[in-house]
């Protein structure tokens, strides 16, 4: 089991059961999943673009990601329909836990100019969503996750 995961279930669960006045533990909000996904406008000129961006999201998250193609094509910006244009990546169970904790303890700290995230970014049904524009944060690319855990651990 993960650290945020058991953190999750035996801290914050009975705290928000208490605070809510919830009889039923299955009634406490959670986390269901985690969707990462990486735009590549560039991949329309370039192919070997969206073959950096699947290596890179592999990197970060752990699991291959999907190859998204574009619907339908749109002459100014010179894209066809079927084009390789994004790809992404959910993340569920274990796995979205392991990186929801190495974002928050590790990658976010690292990026240039961090205050903080914004209360505003949920939307009217309890999403989130947060939008990181360098993608040079250490430890994403240089390293693997496990080894950027054992690198936090030291320190």
């Amino acid at each position: 089991m993960a650290r945020l995961q058991q953190y999750y279930r035996e801290t914050i669960v009975p705290q928000l059961r208490k605070d809510l006045g919830l009889p039923n533990p299955m009634q406490v909000p959670k986390i269901t999943k985690i969707t990462v996904n990486m735009g590549v406008g560039e991949a329309v000129a370039d192919k070997k673009v969206m073959d950096a961006a699947v290596a890179d999201l592999t990197k970060i998250t752990g699991q291959k990601p999907l190859v998204c193609k574009s619907r339908k094509s749109i002459a100014s910006f010179k894209l066809r329909e079927g084009l390789a244009v994004g790809c992404k990546v959910t993340l569920r169970g274990t796995r979205m836990y392991e990186f929801l904790d190495r974002l928050i303890s590790i990658a976010m700290p690292r990026i240039r100019d961090f205050r903080g995230v914004s209360p505003r970014a949920f939307d009217g049904r309890g999403n989130y969503s947060l939008g990181v524009k360098e993608q040079i944060i250490p430890l994403w690319r240089r390293r693997t996750w496990s080894s950027a855990r054992s690198v936090a651990r030291k320190s």
